[in-house]
């Protein structure tokens, strides 16, 4: 029984090996240009695809950069209001009763 399992798995692959052949052979007979025009074309979108990601990377430098600037000033701006509460307590407990 397994002999009938492996004898179908082999008819599958070449099935699928022949389709893939077949497909190629399909995609370069119909392509709308020539090789060159495809692999200008390829060129330039990978072109823009650097741009659009560079310009990304960019932006996001930028905004991690703005919000580490707005933590720094949010965490001083507490440690200031923490150190005027203190001082202002110890100041009260200090005063005589």
């Amino acid at each position: 029984m397994s002999r009938d399992h492996d004898g179908n798995a082999g008819t599958i692959l070449m099935a699928f090996v022949l389709g893939a052949v077949s497909g190629a052979a399909v995609a370069l007979l119909w392509a709308p240009n020539a090789g060159e025009e495809t692999r200008r074309q390829l060129n330039e979108r990978a072109r823009e695809g650097r741009e659009r990601a560079t310009d990304a990377a960019r932006q996001g430098r930028e905004f991690v950069n703005k919000q580490r600037d707005n933590l720094t000033t949010a965490i001083d701006r507490g440690r200031e209001a923490y150190r005027r509460t203190r001082d202002k307590s110890s100041d009260s407990s200090e005063a005589p009763a």
